[in-house]
């Protein structure tokens, strides 16, 4: 019989290389923050990301205003929700009239919103 579990090469990725990138990063480094990253090279097989890290126990990272929000614990793991740039391109979420299928936080709210009717008395 035909294995059905096989045919793996048409499957794509849901999220970018770029965000997959930041996760493992991330994982691996897990006392830094990743604020960002950006494409540096590719070649036939790699594509290859610089990824921002940012030590949030450093003292100049602390007393500098633009920088210290990031030290707050609710920034934590930030590439593994979605809250980088590539993670926000991937789930879809941005400003103006193009990202309206995310308007509520998400896909799946928007759908829901659009799709629960509501019966007043």
């Amino acid at each position: 019989g035909k294995p059905k579990s096989h045919g793996v090469n048409e499957l794509k990725p849901y999220r970018g290389l770029q965000s997959i990138a930041e996760e493992r990063v991330g994982r691996r480094l897990g006392g830094l923050r990743v604020l960002n990253s950006y494409w540096v090279a590719q070649d036939a097989s790699y594509k290859y990301f610089e990824v921002i890290l940012v030590d949030i126990h450093h003292n100049a990272i602390r007393r500098d205003p633009k920088i210290n929000w990031l030290c707050k614990h609710v920034h934590k793991h930030r590439e593994l929700r979605g809250l980088t740039s590539a993670g926000k391109s991937s789930r879809g979420i941005g400003k103006g009239y193009r990202y309206s299928q995310t308007i509520g936080g998400s896909r799946r709210a928007a759908w829901k919103r659009k799709n629960t009717l509501q019966m007043h008395r």
